[in-house]
């Protein structure tokens, strides 16, 4: 599909979005607001870590990726947008999690109802994820996801909503009077296509726009109360895989890396960076398979060089930041049943109508993404695996769309038929499709992965229909809900593993396009949207497969709290300091907005803390020792930064849980070392 033909979808009539109202349900949801009315700007951070230590994690499926411990805490960073002329608000909030899921959505509209009534709803919230594949799995109400964590973890799931609620509180009571900014910039070192085959088929004029195959594009809003910055939220796509599937510690990924880059150079300063059209986009610049790696062969120090790219790719964009140039704020949400969308033929590479189905996951998908992995679920499957009865019996990769499920998502070789295994779908298909506007910036927020040219096309028809440059549009990734990939039909034909993961089949991005075009000519013009079907409620059944965690037991001969390992004596920079002490389950309490450990120095008669659990340079490790299944061992790990010089100890926070369900608090402490 070319620009020319998308300008030609918008029609005749559409008002600029600078100005009128869009409504949902035959109610105004946003009104614009001219440049100079003002805004109120709020900031919020909350603590989203859940469980650290024998469970499993989220963003690779592998039911052998059980946490055994804390390298980062994870986030939910809120802001907050009230145009002062018009009353409208929008609430954006980025969490580092592998995805925001629709429990996640369906749990948090009910809370904020009970304190703010009407005000934040889900047509002005956006939640969103930063796609780490390091954080706490089993949060979602949705089979497909929380089978590998064995069930769904009720503890992790409660601390990620209550963060994600307690961030947006935060930035609503600390609204003021402020001013925002755009600024951008490009990153040229911090992904790669690891779908190159896919993408080279694509037509040529849509590739031009990408030379290295790669989406470059920064983009920073700029929060400033008075003359105090307080925030910013640093938009750029690529993949949260740095730390890789060998990785068992809680973690932001380098998107995490970056925030706390920023954030630790400004106390108080909250600092998001949300993915984008990442579905392609891997920060394993090697692209070796079944290898990840690069620019080093350490995934730790990857992680670190990727995040500290995008933290000053996104200092330089938030420098030279300028005033928007419309004002404003706007919103629009509406649910679509994806698994059931007939699709004009303008929306269609073939022009001639087509249909989503059910979701499906392909053998591509199974394979797994092999630039991002160095273990494969089912090895036997590659990448590229398409249907071969579609040529045994004379069928071609594009045939003619049926009433067959099975070749409405040809060429993929269907794997699980998620959308129609029992007892319900087993990932959301009614899910909410949602723009938000501030000032001349608008976001596309879409359910799921969105590879670079689908992103082109998402951004084009919702600009078309805005009567704005697509440069203005910003396809917000991993939104509201989480359904896999989005491809382009040409790039489905290769069934890569983005292919393979795009669930409603080929057409799929025809149908968002179709859909966002739709909603976006609403928002223009204030055109009445009814909010669509309700999306399905699945948090009745929801088994934990796991067995409950034993009452603690101390070491035999030893209490909680005792040094197992002493440091040495004296350590230099760049060295690390491991401790380890009769622990207890971190399970017992997951230190919200705390930390399980402090490493502190002496200073003029007292110990002063210097570095928590949430400080890239400390590791907290957790395990049973042989043959037991209720003691616990508790491995701290401090690399000496150049700054550490003087005499230090290291602190260790545990909570022992007793016969009778009580937990009880205790602290540990190393003898003290010194760094020389």
């Amino acid at each position: 599909m070319d620009v020319n033909r998308r300008q030609l979808l918008v029609g005749a009539a559409v008002t600029a979005v600078g100005g009128g109202a869009a409504v949902i349900a035959g109610q105004p949801v946003a009104t614009a607001a001219p440049a100079a009315a003002g805004y109120l700007v709020g900031c919020g951070k909350a603590d989203v870590t859940g469980a650290i230590a024998g469970q499993g994690m989220m963003g690779y499926s592998e039911a052998d990726q059980v946490a055994e411990g804390l390298l980062q805490r994870c986030w939910a960073r809120a802001f907050i947008v009230v145009d002062q002329a018009s009353g409208q608000r929008v609430v954006f909030v980025t969490t580092d999690l592998a995805c925001l899921f629709q429990s996640h959505h369906m749990g948090l509209m009910p809370k904020l109802a009970k304190r703010f009534g009407s005000l934040y709803t889900e047509r002005n919230v956006n939640l969103n994820a930063t796609h780490t594949h390091a954080s706490c799995g089993g949060t979602a109400w949705d089979f497909a996801y929380s089978l590998a964590a064995y069930g769904f973890k009720r503890n992790s799931y409660e601390a990620e909503l209550n963060g994600i609620y307690t961030a947006i509180v935060r930035a609503h009571e600390s609204l003021a009077p402020g001013t925002i900014s755009i600024g951008h910039e490009e990153l040229h070192d911090a992904s790669r296509n690891r779908s190159r085959i896919a993408f080279e088929l694509n037509p040529a004029s849509e590739r031009r726009q990408f030379p290295d195959a790669i989406d470059p594009k920064v983009t920073v809003l700029r929060f400033r109360q008075g003359d105090k910055d307080i925030g910013a939220i640093t938009w750029f796509p690529t993949h949260g895989t740095s730390l890789t599937d060998k990785n068992r510690l809680i973690a932001g990924d380098n998107k995490g890396y970056a925030s706390y880059r920023w954030e630790h150079t400004e106390p108080g300063f909250v600092a998001a960076f949300p993915q984008t059209n990442s579905g392609d986009m891997t920060p394993n610049l090697d692209l070796v398979k079944m290898h990840p790696s690069g620019p080093t062969h350490d995934n730790k120090h990857n992680c670190e060089i990727i995040g500290e790219r995008q933290y000053h790719s996104g200092r330089t964009a938030f420098d030279s930041a300028r005033p928007m140039s419309r004002g404003g704020v706007a919103s629009i949400v509406r649910y679509v049943d994806m698994s059931s969308v007939s699709i004009d033929p303008a929306f269609t590479p073939e022009h001639r109508p087509a249909r989503t189905t059910p979701a499906m996951m392909g053998a591509g998908a199974v394979a797994t993404s092999t630039e991002d992995n160095y273990y494969s679920q089912l090895g036997f499957l590659q990448e590229g695996t398409t249907n071969p009865l579609l040529s045994a019996f004379g069928g071609g990769t594009r045939p003619r769309v049926p009433g067959w499920m099975q070749d409405m998502q040809a060429p993929k070789l269907i794997m699980f038929p998620l959308g129609i295994m029992p007892p319900a779908p087993w990932i959301p298909q009614i899910v909410p499709l949602q723009i938000l506007r501030i000032g001349e910036l608008v976001l596309a927020a879409i359910p799921a992965e969105v590879t670079i040219v689908a992103g082109l096309r998402l951004r084009q028809v919702v600009g078309d229909a805005l009567r704005t440059s697509p440069d203005n549009v910003v396809v917000q990734g991993y939104s509201n809900a989480y359904t896999q990939y989005v491809t382009t039909p040409e790039e489905y034909d290769s069934q890569q593993y983005e292919g393979g993961e795009t669930q409603f089949g080929r057409w799929t991005l025809s149908a968002y396009l179709q859909e966002f075009h739709s909603l976006a000519g609403a928002m223009a013009t204030g055109r009445a949207v009814p909010r669509g079907p309700a999306p399905l409620d699945k948090s009745g059944f929801q088994p934990d497969l796991l067995p409950p965690v034993p009452p603690d037991q101390p070491i035999p001969g030893r209490t909680f709290g005792d040094v197992l390992t002493p440091a040495r004596a004296r350590y230099r920079p760049g060295q690390t300091v491991v401790v380890e002490f009769v622990g207890a389950h971190p399970n017992n309490d997951f230190h919200t907005d705390g930390t399980y450990l402090e490493v502190q120095r002496r200073s003029g008669g007292t110990w002063t803390t210097v570095a928590t659990d949430h400080d890239w340079e400390t590791e907290l490790r957790w395990r049973r020792p042989a043959n037991s299944t209720d003691q616990s061992i508790i491995r701290i790990a401090w690399t000496v930064p150049r700054r550490g010089i003087g005499r230090f100890r290291i602190r260790y926070h545990g909570d022992r849980r007793t016969a009778d369900g009580r937990v009880h608090g205790f602290t540990g402490a190393s003898p003290a070392f010194v760094v020389e």
